[in-house]
């Protein structure tokens, strides 16, 4: 063997310990047949409640469940467990980042090996950032569960799939954060905390709680976060129809919302420090929402205060929120605001979404938009 050759072969070797020491990043696939360029987004990842929930409620003992009509009206697979007639944020934000599929709910038995490659939602209706939120409705997974069904189950099935640490992935996907109304609806106010805890009080408590999920999600490898502010959860159809002529009602809900929502930009700015190499979004789905309410003509819609299906108060025996089974649904969703008595139509939804996307205002996303978040 000659020198030349022999020099080959340790270099050769060096090579490939150095492969096996740092996983080579050529072995981080995104799929059997494909390499993705570094910074691609490969999808995403989503936690929540049901604003962007997919159908993992379908498989909880729940009441929070849209997987019957009229829910789906307008969905092409027909009532699949998102909240409203057609796709959600989440799905119409898919599209806007061009991602080849939607996203499977964690919850399907379905969702395993190859089908987990473009990101998972892990979101469930009436799920909070407190543990104890959604139990008003049953069986709901919380925001800590989401995030512990993320790290023990969808983690090292991912890591099987691509060939690679979570850490070297992980940063080419997008983290959707859809939380925190339910915590004021039902639990603060539903359960009267607010007798002896003040808003000021509880919000801070939410927020701390918040951060210490986004930093455990950043632990796990998360690097790109879009956070949805709450929308004017005071305004739906769901107070007047379980609290008829009631404006302080109204205006209690929206100041809590506007309250949160103060403190969630004010956490983005917080938090970096203590999370190098993160970049948020925090898409203002209230003013967005609010916008529409205040302006509907100029958005499209003519309808900004009733349901589109039929909705039965709690004094009628039902929520005040969920549509009726197979009742009956309006003509026009596209001129609706609320599909149900909660929840925004799609035609809503893709106006959030598109904002989130490629708006420049920042009293929409701050400090930058999705898509320049996917371009980092």
């Amino acid at each position: 063997m000659t020198v030349k050759t022999h020099l080959k072969l340790v270099i050769l070797f060096l090579l490939i310990l150095a492969c096996f020491t740092h996983r080579c990043k050529s072995l981080c696939r995104f799929s059997s047949s494909e390499n993705l360029r570094d910074g691609e987004i490969k999808g995403m990842f989503v936690f929540g409640s049901s604003l962007v929930d997919n159908g993992n409620n379908n498989f909880l003992d729940t009441k929070a469940k849209a997987d019957y009509l009229p829910y789906g009206i307008d969905f092409p697979n027909g009532a699949s467990g998102r909240f409203t007639n057609g796709k959600n944020v989440v799905d119409l934000l898919g599209e806007q980042l061009k991602l080849p599929s939607l996203i499977p709910p964690f919850m399907d038995p379905a969702t395993k090996g190859s089908r987990i490659v473009e990101g998972v939602n892990h979101a469930s209706g009436s799920a909070g950032i407190l543990d104890d939120t959604g139990s008003v409705a049953g069986n709901a997974t919380s925001m800590n569960q989401q995030i512990k069904n993320f790290e023990e189950v969808t983690l090292p099935d991912l890591e099987a799939q691509l060939g690679c640490k979570s850490s070297e992935s992980l940063p080419n996907y997008i983290f959707v954060i859809g939380i925190g109304g339910n915590d004021y609806v039902f639990n603060y106010f539903l359960r009267k905390t607010f007798l002896t805890v003040g808003l000021e009080r509880f919000t801070s408590y939410l927020i701390s709680s918040l951060s210490k999920q986004l930093e455990n999600l950043y632990k796990l490898g998360a690097r790109k976060f879009v956070l949805t502010t709450i929308y004017p959860i005071g305004s739906s159809p769901m107070v007047n129809l379980n609290q008829p002529n009631c404006s302080a009602c109204s205006k209690a809900l929206n100041v809590a919302a506007a309250v949160y929502n103060i403190h969630l930009k004010s956490l983005v700015e917080d938090i970096k420090p203590r999370m190098p190499g993160s970049n948020f979004v925090v898409v203002n789905t209230y003013d967005i929402v609010k916008d529409i309410i205040d302006n509907p003509a100029s958005k499209g819609f003519s309808d900004t205060t009733n349901a589109c299906c039929t909705v039965k108060s709690a004094e009628q025996g039902g929520t005040g929120v969920s549509c009726e089974r197979g009742g009956q649904v309006c003509a026009d969703r596209n001129s609706h605001v609320y599909f149900d008595g909660l929840h925004p139509s799609e035609a809503v939804n893709i106006q959030i979404a598109t904002k989130a996307y490629a708006s420049n205002l920042e009293s929409e996303v701050y400090p930058i938009n999705v898509k320049q978040l996917a371009e980092l």
